[in-house]
């Protein structure tokens, strides 16, 4: 069975990454498999103590409700044109992609995400994991041009820097 397997965070750049994986499948004919990634409060180690089977329970339902909101989000009414399915898995965003594009026939999209210095020190890279791990062809989507766009303008809001009409006209 011919997949296309893509991580889904719900991001703007993620959405990038899903509408590719889409055209991707629609090109090789394959399913397409929406992946989210959800770990219990604290992680795994955090959780092993104090978390019963109802809170787990809980945080996998939250997960499933986030999984359907991004695929509303991403195709509303327009659906991909081809088969769909969604899942959520528990464990690191990286390892849980690799586990399930374990066929070689498989093709895993994931999105780049922000690279920021100290976002990259925080959280490691999901791409760089699957690159290394996967047993398949990984396809790494960048984020928007636009998405640079709004990034710089969040910034600047942040940093309270006055806008130049000039910079709307160009």
């Amino acid at each position: 069975m011919r997949r296309v397997v893509v991580g889904v965070t719900g991001t703007a750049g993620n959405l990038a990454a899903l509408h590719r994986a889409a055209a991707e499948a629609r090109v090789r004919g394959a399913d397409l498999w929406a992946v989210l990634a959800w770990q219990p409060p604290g992680g795994e180690l955090g959780s092993r103590n104090c978390l019963g089977p109802h809170a787990l329970a809980q945080c996998r339902g939250a997960a499933v409700e986030r999984l359907r909101e991004v695929l509303e989000t991403a195709f509303g009414a327009v659906k991909p044109g081809v088969t769909l399915e969604g899942f959520t898995v528990r464990g690191t965003p990286g390892a849980a992609l690799v586990d399930v594009a374990r066929d070689p026939e498989d093709l895993l999209v994931v999105g780049t995400g922000s690279r920021a210095p100290l976002r990259r020190l925080v959280r490691p890279s999901v791409a760089r994991h699957c690159f290394a791990h996967a047993a398949c062809p990984v396809l790494v989507v960048p984020p928007s041009p636009l998405q640079a766009e709004l990034d710089a303008v969040h910034r600047r809001n942040f940093w309270r820097m006055p806008l130049d009409p000039r910079e709307l006209a160009q």
